[in-house]
């Protein structure tokens, strides 16, 4: 297994997990009974991460903690330097289902988080032409020029999954999470998503977490790919993915791409064989 000692010179991180631990009541504290444990993770800005491992692992309840949704019973999370203490303003999320809203047009679905969140909130009236065109624009970049006022029904559910992730993007958003978001598409419309999200990304930089199931789109997207244990979870690998950039599908296709694919799954299987824990 690869791993690559943190420079502490890059400091402070965008993200900085310090030894958190998560029980879902006080009930389950007092059994010690906890959902994630012994949490210790540093992102830098920028950073693209996939968190991968077995169903039931702990990785959705990761992804709480991380907007702020969830407060850690022990330890302390810093996102951008700041101490989490509720929901984040600062970030996007995008789900496997797209849960767009029926009744709305495509552009209006994903102008609802300006409509929503401070300070664009106030100003949505009067910005409401620059806010479309914005929406627009960021419609365009993902393929959906010309479909920006159909309904939902209306779109394939590739589509669908496009207009969630511009929507998640929409406040211009320092991070963005990504819950299993191409998990119900077929595999071609899937790897279309992943050549839109690598250029998004390329493009502004932001912090992105994917949690996912599916091992190649980790290890085509991320710069650094976690495991986590069985409930409950912790990292217990950590591998960087020194596959040069931009990645072309063709990537997938070669012994070193396939190599590190093969690398993560033993681990996976050797996690639900024993659970017991691996040390990095």
């Amino acid at each position: 297994m690869t791993t690559t000692v943190h420079d502490d010179q890059a400091a402070p991180w965008f993200v900085d997990f310090q030894d958190v631990w998560l029980a879902y009541n006080h009930e389950l504290l007092q059994q010690n009974h906890f959902a994630v444990e012994a949490i210790d993770l540093k992102v830098r800005q920028g950073e693209f991460i996939a968190i991968v491992g077995p169903s039931g692992c702990g990785k959705s309840t990761f992804m709480k903690l991380t907007t702020g949704l969830k407060m850690p019973s022990m330890g302390k999370i810093l996102i951008d330097g700041q101490p989490v203490t509720g929901p984040l303003k600062i970030s996007g999320m995008a789900f496997q289902a797209p849960s767009l809203l029926p009744w709305r047009t495509t552009v209006d679905n994903v102008l609802l988080p300006l409509e929503i969140v401070e300070p664009f909130r106030s100003q949505f009236k009067a910005k409401r032409s620059e806010y479309v065109e914005r929406a627009r624009k960021l419609l365009q970049k993902v393929g959906l020029g010309g479909y920006e006022d159909k309904f939902p029904w209306q779109l394939s559910g590739g589509m669908q999954q496009r207009a969630s992730i511009c929507r998640a993007l929409i406040h211009e958003p320092k991070m963005l999470l990504l819950d299993e978001p191409f998990g119900a598409l077929d595999a071609f419309t899937r790897e279309e998503l992943w050549c839109i999200l690598r250029d998004l990304w390329t493009e502004q930089r932001f912090n992105v977490i994917l949690v996912t199931h599916d091992l190649r789109e980790s290890v085509f997207l991320a710069d650094t790919v976690y495991v986590m244990s069985k409930s409950p979870g912790r990292f217990v690998v950590r591998r960087e993915i020194e596959l040069p950039r931009p990645r072309d599908l063709e990537v997938t296709y070669t012994k070193e791409f396939s190599d590190i694919v093969h690398e993560l799954r033993g681990h996976i299987g050797a996690i639900r064989q024993t659970g017991a824990h691996t040390t990095t």
